[in-house]
């Protein structure tokens, strides 16, 4: 396999490794501040309406809030609606006369960053009772319409880099023949069509948590046309049909211009150059809109500090691969002039790179402690490792421009060539400009007309030779490529994992809002035995979640809904990541249920929960969850 081609199937290995692990579902970016009534408390009377709060503006549709009786009958009186015109807070109305036991609510809302949330929590009136509705939440999102959404996204950063940097190269660069780039940029633009459509159409179910079957559903695709999302992507495919009308006028009028000794493209017209940058910078918008920088603190400085992030990157992203694939497949002189604007185009974008991602980290993870203790915070730090190692490869890149550029040789480049070629050697000849028999560094030479003699055949070229420059050179720029792409996923994994500052937020707002609410927490496991009979649900009720003693009852509902009694339930509780447990919580029959009130768990965390049902002398089942334990 030839050089370009492994250079090739290596940049698609690691863009496909990437994508396939990091096509799981988003991480919410928002959470729950609030709920009235507040989680697993018990009421003396029936409330009119459920309300929630959240630690940032939330969509909703009609039915976000559920709110279920102990016989899963759904009881809302009305429609859900944002409460007293506050966007991060929600609530529905209640139907009169509600009895007395455990209710669930179950939720579905979409952040202001666009990414499903869903949950649920149970509150009681009277007291708590056995019940039928789960309280587990399903997924936010569906596992196969996240990943193909996930897909779709990785496809789009791609090819806006593609896009985007393939045109500002020809554009600025002025390469003298830009017909090797012409299949970048149409490549570019038609995998964002592609992937844009698709988040259309996708965007429905990921949002509702459906799988693909669903993508065509008309109230699916209506509530994505009428959403901010929906509105963002429109207009992405608005500016990529003027893009469309702009590339092909450009191609047009620059098919057969050129100027000076080396044949460059001739320089464009402040008016081109103007709609290209209103178009770039409109399609950067459309990301802006949709993602982190549309929520949280700082929102207009937020954005215009993402879409000049967004358009640093396409440009030093795509801009290398257009400087990679005119090496490679050009047939035309590469004049060193050229390079040399590329490098100073790239320093720049680095220069912005560096100044919005200091301020993008900054306003994502807010603290030190975010750093290494967040998901975010720990992806950002494999960036910033990225980061360093593609600068690294970019100082050698203009190194050996900048010797090309003191040389002021002109590069013609139809075929890789390495360090050590012999300037006498035909293995790797190719067509040359001034000969048919002559290698391509020959050729070169000879173009260049640098006056270097034929070489005898057992010495090879010095390392300022004319061919051992290029050939660092494409070495220099394919490692930017190869290290750019996984920049380039890591990038965009980040803008599917929650800030760090929310993150950190987030807990802190849910254990204040816990300990002035929670008096109980209420889980509701099925099981199944295997045997005839042997399904059913225990509701574990621990009370108050707190650390220190706490009381546990243990009902068991049987298939027909009623209260069963069975021989033994077991309960134990681990905290894995500070090496605790399993504590046994020591039930005892108490007669129609099992409890004990005097579980004391030490410090606070998500433990894990394993409960052992036993039917029958042979016959048990052991299923875990996971229970938050407040301070």
């Amino acid at each position: 396999m030839s050089a370009p081609r492994r250079a090739v199937a290596l940049v698609a290995l690691l863009g496909t490794l990437f994508l396939l692990g990091g096509a799981g579902s988003a991480s919410a970016h928002s959470a729950v501040r609030e709920t009235t009534p507040g989680e697993g408390t018990v009421l003396k009377s029936a409330p009119k309406q459920v309300t929630m709060t959240f630690t940032e503006s939330v969509g909703i549709t009609d039915d976000s809030l559920r709110v279920l009786s102990p016989e899963n009958r759904r009881v809302n009186a009305g429609d859900t609606e944002h409460a007293s015109g506050r966007s991060d807070s929600v609530r529905v109305p209640l139907d009169d006369g509600l009895a007395d036991g455990t209710y669930t609510v179950a939720w579905r809302v979409v952040s202001a960053d666009s990414h499903p949330i869903s949950g649920a929590f149970t509150f009681s009136i009277g007291k708590p009772s056995e019940t039928t509705a789960s309280v587990s939440a399903e997924p936010a999102v569906n596992p196969a319409s996240g990943a193909l959404y996930d897909i779709a996204r990785y496809g789009a950063y791609a090819a806006v880099a593609l896009l985007i940097g393939a045109a500002t190269f020809v554009l600025v660069c002025r390469p003298a023949s830009a017909e090797p780039l012409r299949g970048l940029v149409r490549a570019g633009w038609w995998v964002l069509v592609a992937t844009t459509a698709a988040l259309l159409l996708f965007r429905g179910p990921y949002e509702r948590g459906t799988g693909p079957s669903t993508l065509l559903d008309p109230e699916l695709v209506e509530n994505t046309l009428t959403s901010r999302p929906g509105w963002a992507l429109l207009a992405r495919l608005a500016l990529l049909a003027g893009a469309a009308v702009f590339l092909v006028r450009l191609g047009r009028g620059a098919a057969a211009e050129t100027e000076g000794p080396e044949k460059e493209q001739v320089r464009p017209k402040p008016v081109v150059l103007a709609v290209g940058g209103v178009l770039a910078v409109g399609l950067a918008g459309t990301w802006a809109a949709a993602e982190h920088a549309s929520a949280g603190i700082q929102v207009p400085l937020a954005m215009t500090s993402s879409m000049l992030h967004l358009l640093a990157m396409a440009v030093w992203l795509g801009g290398l691969a257009a400087l990679l694939t005119t090496l490679h497949r050009s047939e035309a002189l590469l004049s060193a002039a050229s390079v040399a604007r590329f490098s100073r185009l790239a320093f720049a974008s680095v220069a912005v790179l560096v100044l919005t991602g200091v301020y993008q980290s900054w306003r994502g993870l807010g603290s030190w402690d975010a750093v290494f203790d967040t998901s975010y915070g720990r992806i950002l730090v494999v960036k910033v490792c990225a980061v360093v190692l593609l600068l690294a490869a970019a100082g050698f890149s203009r190194r050996w421009t900048s010797r090309l550029t003191d040389a002021e040789e002109p590069l013609r480049v139809p075929v890789l060539e390495t360090v050590g070629v012999r300037a006498g050697g035909s293995a790797d000849s190719g067509p040359g400009a001034g000969g048919s028999s002559g290698d391509a560094g020959e050729s070169t030479s000879a173009a260049a007309g640098d006056g270097s003699e034929e070489k005898p055949e057992n010495e090879s070229e010095p390392t300022s030779s004319p061919g051992a420059r290029r050939g660092a050179l494409r070495r220099s720029v394919l490692a930017e490529v190869v290290v750019g792409v996984v920049v380039l996923v890591i990038t965009t994994v980040l803008t599917g994992t929650q800030p760090g500052r929310a993150e950190i937020e987030t807990a802190a707002a849910e254990e204040t809002a816990a300990a002035g609410q929670r008096t109980a927490s209420t889980t509701l496991i099925p099981f199944d035995v295997g045997t005839p009979g042997g399904q059913g649900k225990v509701q574990i009720v621990l009370e108050p979640g707190r650390v220190g003693e706490n009381t546990v009852e243990a009902v068991v509902i049987g298939p027909d809904g009623g209260i069963a009694t069975v021989p033994e339930i077991r309960l134990s509780f681990t905290l894995a990541s500070q090496k605790i447990g399993p504590i046994d919580a020591g039930l005892t029959n108490k007669g129609g249920y099992w409890g004990t009130s005097s579980l004391n768990l030490p410090i606070p965390g998500t433990w894990t929960m394993k409960v052992t049902i036993r039917t029958s002398d042979i016959d048990q089942v052991s299923e875990s969850r996971r229970v938050k334990i407040l301070r």
